[in-house]
C-alpha cells in the first residue's frame, strides 16, 4: 500500500527539489560561460592605459598557454620582504643594544655639554628619520628607527633623571615622565601618520601616570582604584574611536587589565569593610565601573557590548549588595547580593541595546548560580549525611535533625541557604505559572538578527535568508542559505519545563535545609521527608499520566523521590520503630504510585523502588527476630517469591520483567547471607530453583527460568553432599542420573528432534560434574580413572550419534580429568627446567600461532559449525 504524504509534507519536498534542479542549474551555466570564455581567440593588444580586467573582460592568454576562467587576475611577485624585515629588526636592535651602553657605560665620561648634545642630536635624528624615509617609500624602514627612537626616548627619561633631578622621587618622575612621553607619541603618530608603532606605543605608556602617580602620593586603596578607573575609562575612550587596529586592541587590552584590577580593589574593599558607611565609598567605585562598562556596551560590537553588560551588572551587584551585606551577619550576606542580582531582571524594560541587556541577564543569572553553588553543598549534606548511620544501625533515636546527620557544618553559618533555595524557587515557578507573561516581557531581547533579503532562487527553495556568498566560478557553492549553520536555540516549551524542575527541585531542598537550619526533632524530620517524598510521588505520577507539555517536571519529581526515599531510608536507621514505618511507608507508596502511573517506564521505576523496599523490610525482620544472616536468608525470599506471583499476574506487561529481575537480585541476597553456612546455602539455593521452576511455568519466561531452575536445583544438591561431607557422592547422584537419562531417552523416541541438552545435559551433570569436583581433591587413582573412563565413553558416544551434550560433557569432564592426573608431573618438570625456557617456549608458541592465525581462525570456525550441527 502506497503512503500518501500530508499536502503540507509534499510541498515541502517539491520545493526542496526544485530548489535543487536551480542551484543544478546555475552550476551548468556557470561552467558553459566558462568554457565559452576559455575557446574566444585572444584579445588584441589594448591602448597603453587600458586595463581590459577592470571592464570585467577576459585578460590576454599567451600562446599555448592554457585558458583562464572571466575574470582571473595573474598574480604579481612579491617582493622578499621576509629578508628585509629580518635586516632591519637586527639593525634597529643593533643600534637599541649600542644606544642603552652608551647611556649607562659612557655617559659618566662626559660634560654636561657633551651629553645634552649627544642625546639631543641622537634622538632628534631618530624622530625625523622616519618621516624622510617614509617621503622616499621605505616605510619598513622608518619603523625600525621609530622603533629606535621610541627607545632612545625611554633612555632619554631615565638619563635626566638620573643627572638633571636625582634627588627627584622615582615614581613620580615615572608618572611624569610617562604622561609627558604618551602626549610626544601621540602627537608624533598622528603627525606621521602612516607609521604603525606610535600611536600604540603612546596607548601602552598612558596606562602608568595616574597608577604612579597614585603609588608615589602614598594614597589609599580606594584612590589607586579610582586611578586604574580613570585609565581604564580612557581605555575605552581609545578603543572606540581609536585610529587603526593597532591601537584599538592595545587599548581594549589596557583597558582590560586596568578595569579588572579596579574591579578587584573595589571588590575587596566592599567586602572587607566594618559597616555600611565604609561599604559606600568602594561601592561609588564599582558603581561608576559598572556605568563606564555599560557606556561602553552601548556603542561597542555584539561580543564586547555583551561582555560590558555582564562587567556592568556584576559591579553593579556587588556595590549596591555590599552596603547591606556590611550590616548582616556572616550567614546572611548571600541573601543581600542574591536580591541585588534578581533586581537586574528589570534590564528588560530599561531600553538598553539588546547586546548590552543580555549581558546584564548573564550577569544576574550569575550572581544567582554564585548563591545556589553556596547553598547547595549544605543540601548534599542533608541528603547524604545519614549514610553515617549505616555503621550503628538501630543505635537509638537522635535528639534532634543534625545529630542524625552526623555532619560538621556550621548550620548557624548556613541559615540563609533555605531562604535562597526558596526564593529562587519561588521565581521559577512564577515563571512557570505565568510562562506567556514572561516571553511578552522578554521578548525584545530575543529579536533575531537582520539578515539579508533571499534572491530568487532562495526563494524558490522556501529558505528566507539565503543570499549570495561565492561569485561564478570561484568554485564555491554558488550560493548558501544564511544562518544554515546557526546554533538552536531550545523551544519555550523546553524552557518553561526547565523553569518548573527548577522550581520544583530547589523547593524541595528548600524545605530540607529548613528543617535542619531549625534543628526539628528527629521524629518530626522522619515524618516531614517521608511526606515529602509522597508529595514528589504524586507530582511524578501526575505528570507522567497527563501527557501534556515538558517531561522536565516529572522527571524531576520522580528523580527527587526515589533520591529523597533513600536518604530518608537511611535516615530511619538510627531507630527501629522508624525504620519500619519509614520502609513500609515507602513500599505501599511506590506500590501505589506504580498502579496509578500512566507511562510504562514511572511506572517501572516506582515498582522496582516498591520490591527494594520491601526487600530491606524483611532484611529487618530478621534483625529483629535476632536471627544471624544466615538463617534470616530464607525470610529475604519472600519479597522474590511475590513478585513471582506478581510477574504471573502481570504476564507480558512492561512492568513484570523488571519486577521479576529486581526479585532475582533479592534472592541473589538471600544467597549471600547464606553463604556462611552450608546447610543453609543449600536450602536457600533449593528454595531459588523452586521459585525459578515457578517462574517457568509461563511459556514466555521458560527459556530461561527453566535452565535456571535446573542448575540451581543441581547446585542445591551439591552443596547439601558437601557439607554432609558425603565422600562418595555417586551414590547419590547416580539413582538420579540413570531415570534421567531414560526419560530423556524417552523424549528423544518421541521427538528426535528434541535438544540433547534437554534430553541428556540434567541427568549427566548430576554424576560427572560432583564427582569431577570430588576427583580433584582425592589423593586415590580409583575415582579419577573411572571417571576419566566414564567420560571418555560418553564423548565417543556423543561423537558417535551427534550428540553435542555428551560431547561437550565428557570432552571437559575427560580433560580436567587429565589435566588433575598430570599436574603433579607437570610441577616436578616445571621445577626440574631452567626457569628461562617456560617463557622461551611460550613465546615460540604464540609466534607459531600468530603466523597460522587465520588457519586457526578457519578451524576454529569448522569447530563451531560441527557442534552447531550435532543435536
Amino acid at each position: 500500500m502506497e503512503h500518501v504524504p500530508p499536502p503540507a509534507e509534499e510541498l515541502a519536498r517539491l520545493d526542496r527539489e526544485l530548489a535543487e534542479l536551480d542551484a543544478r542549474r546555475a552550476q551548468l551555466l556557470t561552467r558553459r560561460a566558462w568554457l565559452l570564455a576559455a575557446l574566444r581567440p585572444p584579445a588584441p593588444t589594448a591602448a597603453p592605459g587600458w586595463n581590459p580586467s577592470a571592464w570585467g573582460a577576459p585578460p590576454p592568454g599567451r600562446p599555448g598557454a592554457p585558458a583562464q576562467p572571466w575574470g582571473y587576475v595573474p598574480k604579481q611577485p612579491s617582493a622578499p620582504r621576509s629578508a628585509q624585515n629580518v635586516l632591519l629588526a637586527l639593525g634597529g636592535l643593533l643600534l637599541t643594544v649600542a644606544a642603552v651602553a652608551f647611556t649607562l657605560v659612557s655617559w659618566g665620561s662626559m660634560g654636561i655639554g657633551g651629553r645634552s648634545a649627544v642625546l639631543a642630536a641622537v634622538t632628534l635624528g631618530a624622530l625625523i628619520a622616519p618621516a624622510v624615509l617614509l617621503r622616499r617609500g621605505l616605510a619598513a624602514t622608518a619603523e625600525a628607527l621609530a622603533a629606535l627612537a621610541l627607545v632612545l626616548t625611554l633612555l632619554d627619561a631615565y638619563a635626566v633623571h638620573a643627572v638633571a633631578a636625582p634627588d627627584t622621587d622615582g615614581l613620580g618622575f615615572t608618572a611624569a615622565a610617562s604622561a609627558v612621553l604618551a602626549a610626544l607619541w601621540t602627537a608624533y603618530g598622528l603627525t606621521l601618520g602612516k607609521l604603525r608603532l606610535p600611536l600604540p606605543a603612546a596607548v601602552v605608556l598612558a596606562q602608568w601616570p595616574l597608577l604612579f602617580w597614585a603609588w608615589a602620593a602614598g594614597a589609599p586603596a580606594l584612590v589607586v582604584g579610582w586611578a586604574l578607573l580613570a585609565t581604564a575609562v580612557l581605555d575605552g575612550v581609545i578603543a572606540l574611536w581609536g585610529k587603526g587596529p593597532g591601537v584599538r586592541v592595545t587599548a581594549c587590552v589596557g583597558g582590560s587589565a586596568m578595569g579588572f584590577s579596579a574591579l578587584m580593589v573595589g571588590l575587596a574593599l566592599s567586602t572587607t569593610a566594618s559597616g555600611p558607611l565604609g561599604a559606600a565609598a568602594p561601592g561609588a567605585l564599582l558603581l561608576a565601573a559598572a556605568a563606564a562598562a555599560l557606556a561602553g556596551a552601548w556603542r561597542a560590537p555584539k561580543g564586547f557590548a555583551r561582555t560590558g553588560g555582564v562587567v556592568a551588572g556584576l559591579a553593579a551587584v556587588t556595590a549596591v549588595g555590599g552596603v547591606p551585606a556590611a550590616a548582616l551577619s556572616e550567614g546572611w550576606r548571600v541573601l543581600a547580593y542574591l536580591l541585588c542580582g534578581l533586581a537586574l531582571a528589570g534590564v528588560v524594560r530599561a531600553g538598553l541595546p539588546r547586546d548590552a541587556a543580555r549581558g546584564v541577564l548573564a550577569a544576574s543569572g550569575a550572581v544567582v548560580a554564585g548563591a545556589l553553588v553556596w547553598a547547595l553543598p549544605s543540601l548534599a549534606a542533608v541528603l547524604l549525611g545519614p549514610v553515617t548511620l549505616l555503621s550503628d544501625v538501630w543505635a537509638g533515636s537522635p535528639e534532634g535533625f543534625r545529630s542524625a546527620l552526623g555532619s560538621t557544618l556550621p548550620w548557624s553559618e548556613l541559615a540563609a541557604a533555605p531562604v535562597v533555595l526558596a526564593l529562587v524557587a519561588g521565581l521559577l515557578g512564577s515563571a512557570y505559572r505565568w510562562w506567556p507573561s514572561v516571553v511578552r516581557i522578554a521578548a525584545p531581547l530575543g529579536a533575531r538578527e537582520e539578515t539579508p533579503k533571499p534572491d530568487a532562487a532562495s526563494a524558490a527553495a522556501g529558505t528566507p535568508g539565503a543570499a549570495w556568498t561565492a561569485p561564478p566560478g570561484s568554485g564555491a557553492p554558488w550560493y548558501t542559505v544564511a544562518g544554515a549553520g546557526a546554533r538552536r536555540r531550545p523551544s519555550g516549551a523546553a524552557l518553561r519545563g526547565a523553569a518548573g524542575a527548577g522550581a520544583l527541585a530547589l523547593g524541595w531542598g528548600a524545605l530540607l535545609l529548613a528543617g535542619v537550619v531549625l534543628d526539628v526533632p528527629y521524629a518530626v524530620a522522619v515524618a516531614g521527608e517521608t511526606a515529602l517524598v509522597g508529595g514528589l510521588l504524586a507530582w511524578a505520577v501526575r505528570g507522567a499520566g497527563s501527557g501534556r507539555g515538558s517531561s522536565a517536571v516529572p522527571v524531576t519529581a520522580l528523580v527527587g523521590a526515589v533520591s529523597g526515599a533513600v536518604s530518608v531510608g537511611l535516615l530511619s536507621l538510627a531507630s527501629e520503630g522508624a525504620a519500619y514505618a519509614v520502609f513500609g511507608a515507602l513500599t505501599v507508596l511506590f506500590a501505589g504510585a506504580a498502579v496509578r502511573a500512566g507511562a510504562e517506564v514511572p511506572r517501572a521505576v516506582f515498582a522496582v523502588a516498591s520490591v527494594v523496599w520491601g526487600t530491606v523490610l524483611t532484611g529487618f525482620a530478621g534483625r529483629s527476630l535476632d536471627l544471624d544472616p544466615h538463617e534470616a536468608a530464607p525470610l529475604v525470599l519472600l519479597v522474590p517469591a511475590l513478585t513471582v506471583l506478581l510477574g504471573a499476574r502481570l504476564r507480558r506487561n512492561p512492568v513484570a520483567l523488571p519486577v521479576e529481575l529486581t526479585g532475582a537480585l533479592g534472592a541473589l541476597v538471600a544467597v549471600g547471607l547464606a553463604v556462611s553456612d552450608a546447610p543453609f546455602l543449600a536450602l536457600v539455593l533449593a528454595l531459588c530453583g523452586v521459585l525459578a521452576a515457578g517462574a517457568a511455568v509461563r511459556p514466555e519466561r521458560r527459556p530461561v527460568a527453566g535452565y535456571l531452575a535446573a542448575a540451581l536445583f543441581v547446585l542445591a544438591t551439591w552443596v547439601r553432599l558437601a557439607a554432609s561431607e558425603v565422600s562418595f557422592p555417586e551414590a547419590y547422584t547416580l539413582p538420579v542420573t540413570v531415570p534421567a537419562l531414560v526419560v530423556g531417552m524417552l523424549q528423544r523416541r518421541r521427538d528426535p528432534e528434541a535438544s540433547s541438552w534437554t534430553a541428556y545435559g540434567p541427568g549427566l551433570a548430576a554424576t560427572l560434574l560432583p564427582s569431577l569436583a570430588v576427583a580433584w581433591t582425592d589423593t586415590e587413582w580409583l575415582r579419577p580413572l573411572l571417571l576419566g573412563v566414564a567420560a571418555l565413553v560418553i564423548t565417543l558416544l556423543g561423537a558417535r550419534y551427534r550428540l553435542q551434550a555428551l560431547l561437550v560433557l565428557g570432552g571437559v569432564v575427560l580433560a580436567l580429568d587429565g589435566l588433575h592426573e598430570l599436574a603433579p608431573y607437570v610441577a616436578q618438570v616445571a621445577g626440574a627446567l631452567p626457569r628461562w625456557l617456560p617463557p622461551a617456549l611460550a613465546g615460540l608458541l604464540l609466534l607459531v600461532v600468530g603466523a597460522t592465525y587465520e588457519q586457526r581462525l578457519r578451524d576454529a570456525r569448522r569447530l563451531k559449525d560441527a557442534l552447531g550441527r550435532m543435536q
